[in-house]
């Protein structure tokens, strides 16, 4: 098995509290053992023979075709080695090369919302065909609050650590570890600079060729910084909906960060009153709402299908999630009162797909459930 995501996702810890008893634990980031395994894989192999954690691998990929022929000398025995990354781009092209067929891979993202209340079996609202319980009711403020730490675990398992303080060193790990080992980027400030450009338009259409020009770099560079980042899970690139799947490919996607508290810092958020009324307050709470979405199913082991759905007379649906063959429809918005204006995006949409567009629901910060016309509910966040 291979468990992806970002740095300080908590697969280290995941993997020990589940295995620790029955399986060694190697880290190949320190260098002299990063070296050990590039020199000698088999001996490696042999000093550490599974049932083995090998973390952070892709500091020495070449020790996955080895991995390989331990695996392939006795296919009877499953779940032998434990692999942990945290850079997809690099070593989902090693784990492809090397252990397809051989090796499940799952993705370990920041904590959702019902992980961090203990209740992470809850159903999706459209799973259950009602809107789950809530749990303790948020005060607006103590939402916001929540939505500027964000959910890696270590800030939810400490409230009282500085969130701001954790953050900034945190990119600072991601630009000088994870970025650097990078052949894409090559000036970390102007990367920096992109980081934060990127955040400001979050939940926008994404104009790559208007931030090109603001950063004073080719357009080419700058898809290739957003690869870095989708691949080493610090944002999610969200499609446009098309019945022609080759139209989701080629239309101008959206970006919003895999954690709220990131995206809160690299806008320079820490006033949760400024970030719930001023310009962001829309973008962070709809972060928020993707996020506990795609949490939701990642961390199943499912690949989320989530897009937006926008027409050219001015319909929009925030997100449109697809569960086989139907679709749901979903608006966020940043008023706590809802109202039946609100669901008129999801009511065309459920005109032009039909018995394909399932009831929808309208996502507010509020607490209060409310139907807001046929095959419409207003539901607080603290329920989705």
């Amino acid at each position: 098995m291979v468990l992806t995501g970002p740095r300080q996702s908590g697969k280290t810890t995941l993997l020990k509290r589940l295995f620790g008893r029955r399986y060694r634990y190697v880290s190949l980031e320190p260098p002299d053992v990063r070296a050990a395994a590039e020199e000698d894989p088999r001996t490696f192999l042999e000093m550490y023979p599974p049932p083995v954690i090998l973390d952070e691998v892709q500091y020495a990929p070449d020790l996955l075709p080895y991995i390989k022929e331990k695996i392939d000398a006795d296919r009877h025995q499953t779940g032998q080695f434990l692999l942990t990354g945290s850079q997809n781009l690099l070593l989902m092209q090693r784990v492809t090369e090397s252990l397809a067929g051989r090796a499940a891979m799952l993705r370990l993202l920041p904590l959702s919302r019902r992980e961090a209340e203990g209740r992470p079996q809850l159903p999706l609202p459209w799973e259950s065909g009602a809107p789950p319980p809530a749990g303790k009711p948020l005060a607006y403020r103590e939402l916001w609050e929540r939505f500027l730490r964000g959910g890696y675990p270590e800030l939810v398992a400490h409230p009282r650590r500085d969130a701001s303080l954790w953050h900034g060193s945190y990119i600072q790990t991601y630009l000088e570890r994870d970025v650097r080992t990078l052949r894409q980027v090559g000036d970390l400030t102007q990367f920096q600079n992109f980081l934060r450009m990127l955040a400001a338009r979050s939940a926008q259409l994404l104009n790559l060729s208007e931030i090109a020009r603001d950063l004073g770099v080719a357009v080419n560079t700058v898809k290739a910084w957003l690869s870095v980042l989708e691949a080493t899970y610090q944002v999610i690139v969200l499609r446009p909906y098309f019945a022609n799947v080759g139209k989701r490919l080629v239309k101008t996607p959206k970006v919003y960060f895999t954690d709220v508290g990131t995206l809160c810092y690299l806008t320079g958020l820490k006033d949760p009153d400024h970030a719930a009324s001023g310009p962001l307050g829309g973008a962070i709470l709809e972060t928020a709402v993707l996020c506990e979405i795609v949490k939701a199913y990642a961390h199943r082991g499912m690949d989320p299908q989530v897009y937006f759905w926008r027409t050219s007379a001015g319909s929009e649906v925030d997100f449109v999630v697809e569960v086989g063959r139907n679709l749901v429809p979903i608006e966020v918005k940043l008023s706590a009162t809802p109202r039946r204006a609100m669901a008129s995006g999801i009511r065309r949409f459920q005109k032009d797909f039909g018995d394909r567009a399932m009831p929808g629901y309208v996502v507010h910060p509020g607490d209060v459930v409310l139907p807001l016309g046929p095959g419409v509910t207003a539901l607080p966040f603290g329920a989705l």
